[in-house]
């Protein structure tokens, strides 16, 4: 499916404004790991509600999904989910599990996959928080129903057989000062952490205070 189908141009000649009257309702799934990794290579933290603001930036919101693999034990993570949920977000969580050399993980494309087909009629434009090139086939197939799909992750963390299948494709990078934390934006109290790995929370538990 994938290899027939002729990539579209991410030049289109329309204006910002005019993309986005064509939106209509938009539905929002974020890979919370993986735009985790993102950030932490931009060196920046993220506001969450400045993020949701700038993916809806005036459309119609049908849902925002959130997906992450969680530590049931982690009492500051716990808070962190629990005001996702009360600010806009749909969180969907999976158990971590822990791997042979000690890592933890938890791969969460299959919920966002199945997800973003079995809502397909309830929305217009799909926002993908992701630049995980499994999710690929999932995009095309969406599309193929009729759905228009945004990609938003940053491009050295993107897989190209992404961006081909989508409609549109933001790198993080050029949208960065619109969702990182500020002084002033500590809106939750929390700093996301996917907790994929020991030693990287081990790192951070180092060098990182709470958000």
């Amino acid at each position: 499916m994938l290899n027939h189908r002729s990539s579209l141009s991410h030049d289109t000649g329309f204006t910002p404004e005019q993309v986005l009257e064509n939106r209509g309702r938009v539905a929002i799934f974020i890979d919370g790991s993986n735009l985790f990794y993102a950030a932490l290579q931009l060196g920046i933290e993220i506001d969450y509600t400045k993020l949701l603001c700038r993916l809806t930036a005036g459309s119609r919101l049908f849902r925002a999904f959130f997906y992450t693999g969680v530590d049931r034990a982690n009492e500051k993570q716990q808070g962190f989910l629990l005001w996702m949920r009360r600010n806009g977000y749909r969180v969907i969580a999976k158990d971590l599990v822990q791997l042979p050399d000690g890592s933890k993980k938890a791969n969460l494309d299959v919920e966002i996959a199945v997800d973003m087909m079995a809502l397909v009629g309830c929305y217009d434009t799909a926002i993908l928080v992701s630049g995980d090139g499994d999710l690929a086939y999932a995009v095309d197939a969406a599309s193929y129903r009729g759905v228009r799909v945004e990609v938003v992750s940053l491009r050295s963390m993107t897989s190209d057989s992404l961006i081909n299948v989508s409609d549109r494709y933001i790198d993080l990078d050029s949208v960065k000062d619109d969702i990182k934390k500020t002084p002033r934006s500590h809106s939750n109290g929390y700093t996301y952490r996917p907790l994929t790995s020991l030693g990287v929370m081990e790192e951070e538990e180092a060098t990182s205070e709470p958000g």
